[in-house]
């Protein structure tokens, strides 16, 4: 993969950071070559001064263990590493199966939706299963799944006035997007369902199991189901295939 493709832009985000940003869009072609970069970045004889890289769906902010003396050298450093020919090998993306129960007690606002975007029940959840989302990135809560790829036709915007009070697992579509909660927290998007999935554990040696690349179904299960999985360990239960 080439991977100089693209006109990226630097800024000076402060003190000890730099943002790199990509053209605006959510695309796959944009994710591999931020990906490609972060990995080269890595792998740098740069990286012993770079504390982390942190992605966003067309932007990567570097941010270096010290404070930036010199903003152009550290841009000319990057563009190098962004343009070297390394090889690097790319990492094996995987395909993660996540149930969902979409029954009414967990469902706040489908009915909602259905009235709003004419679709019946059923035709929302088939609709919300039926795509191969990718996880471009996680963020704005630790574990949160930002996933492209959701049906134009369950597009709904977010709510004016966001909720106090999100439960952990539950599953929303916020404007073009569907993600997760991974834990109790405020938000505005539109709650569809719930997963019994623990999406993020700080006790373990990978907190999150999916990384940007991956890419996630959905499928239902009734609330019997889910209380079942709610006792389980992830590890129990996850599906993915490569």
């Amino acid at each position: 993969m080439k991977s100089d493709r693209y006109a990226l832009k630097y800024h000076h985000f402060n003190e000890n950071s730099i943002l790199i940003e990509w053209p605006e869009a959510i695309s796959q072609s944009i994710l591999e070559d931020l990906t490609h970069f972060k990995t080269k970045i890595k792998k740098s004889e740069s990286s012993p001064y770079i504390d982390q890289a942190v992605s966003a769906y067309q932007s990567l902010l570097v941010q270096y263990k010290t404070t930036i003396m010199s903003f152009e050298q550290n841009v000319r450093q990057l563009q190098s590493i962004y343009s070297s020919k390394a090889l690097i090998k790319k990492r094996k993306s995987k395909n993660w199966k996540i149930p969902v129960c979409y029954d009414s007690q967990f469902a706040l606002d489908l009915p909602e939706l259905c009235d709003k975007l004419k679709l019946s029940k059923d035709e929302v959840i088939q609709r919300h299963c039926t795509p191969k989302y990718t996880v471009f990135f996680i963020g704005f809560l630790p574990g949160f799944l930002y996933l492209g790829g959701l049906d134009t036709k369950l597009a709904f915007p977010r709510k004016a006035t966001p909720r106090h009070y999100v439960s952990a697992g539950a599953v929303c579509i916020g404007g073009q997007q569907t993600g997760v909660y991974p834990e109790d927290s405020p938000g505005g998007w539109n709650i569809i369902g719930n997963s019994p999935v623990q999406l993020f554990n700080s006790d373990s040696k990978k907190p999150c199991f999916a990384e940007p690349g991956d890419t996630l179904q959905f499928y239902s299960i009734d609330a019997n189901k889910h209380a079942e999985l709610k006792t389980l360990e992830p590890n129990d239960f996850l599906i993915h295939s490569t």
